[in-house]
């Protein structure tokens, strides 16, 4: 696998104090260990952060502006050491620091060395689900958030000047999948939410983008679930209730592309309460994060702002 070569980075070289740096070209491997036993007295000589935090940052910084690029792997520790000039007990703090951030992986065994992971949308929606697990929060606390916050976005779709070029079209050729799937359930509750992913995915502002798709995916997976268990006891929506959808998405995309925000979000706020009405009526579940890692529940990868579509014109 191809390495990140250090030719690119300048690497700062980060000053140590004179025992460390003499420790480490005697190969002394405590270097670097605090003595938390020893008198706090000491604390008030530290003007600036650890070292590995420092490293970490560094690092932290190239990964997220492309540096380095994702899939890569960091130079080797040697090269590292070399180029920053610390100690290896400090470069290890720097990449555990990198590794719990999910930045990096650090390959252990023979192989050795560290694979760079830009961040990524669905990770961002897995930590969503953990806090709202945590916090034992209800999905019907979800369904209230994503009814006010994807009725703004589609009000934003209604805003860009190009909708009618960039927003319309897409959604209409989503719309004619949604009407070529209405007799199976699994796949019209698949291309249903894609038209409401778009909504957001086309609202023309990163933030919402992001934060709003985190919690579309938190719904989707619960979603999938329940509409699994729905076909299981027979309890799907009638074909007439999934045409009443379909009408209901046709309306909103008609008041998109009149540039009508008002009457979009109206709309969409209406239709995604009646949508989500027959989901909640199955009992007031807690938000269970697991589902977001099930292989069942749709990816979310697709929802990265900055790979969905081009930002409209200022």
């Amino acid at each position: 696998m191809h390495h990140a070569q250090l030719t690119r980075f300048h690497m700062p070289r980060y000053s140590q104090p004179s025992s460390d740096r003499a420790a480490r070209r005697k190969g002394d491997p405590t270097v670097a260990t605090h003595d938390f036993s020893a008198s706090l007295d000491g604390v008030a000589q530290y003007k600036q952060p650890r070292l590995a935090e420092m490293i970490a940052k560094d690092l932290r910084n190239r990964i997220l502006d492309g540096t380095i690029a994702d899939g890569e792997m960091l130079p080797r520790q040697d090269e590292l050491l070399e180029a920053f000039g610390v100690s290896m007990p400090s470069l290890r703090g720097a990449l555990q620091i990198l590794e719990t951030e999910g930045l990096i992986t650090v390959l252990r065994g023979s192989v050795g060395g560290a694979i760079v992971h830009i961040p990524k949308a669905r990770s961002v929606a897995y930590n969503v689900g953990l806090v709202l697990q945590a916090g034992q929060t209800k999905l019907t606390d979800v369904a209230v958030a994503l009814e006010h916050l994807e009725s703004l976005c589609v009000s934003f779709c209604t805003l860009r000047p190009d909708r009618n070029t960039t927003v319309v079209p897409a959604l209409w050729q989503l719309l004619r999948e949604t009407r070529e799937t209405l007799d199976d359930l699994d796949a019209v509750t698949k291309v249903a939410r894609r038209f409401h992913e778009e909504l957001v995915a086309q609202c023309g502002n990163d933030t919402l983008i992001l934060l709003v798709g985190a919690l579309e995916a938190v719904w989707s997976a619960h979603e999938h679930d329940i509409v699994t268990e729905m076909t299981l006891d027979g309890t799907v929506p009638t074909l007439r209730e999934r045409e009443e959808f379909l009408e209901a998405h046709e309306q909103i995309i008609a008041a998109i592309a009149d540039g009508d925000p008002v009457r979009a979000a109206a709309v969409a706020a209406a239709h995604l309460r009646n949508a989500e009405r027959p989901l909640i009526a199955r009992g007031d579940v807690s938000v269970n994060a697991s589902l977001l890692q099930s292989p069942r529940t749709p990816a979310v990868e697709s929802r990265s702002p900055k790979t969905l579509r081009q930002k409209p014109p200022a």
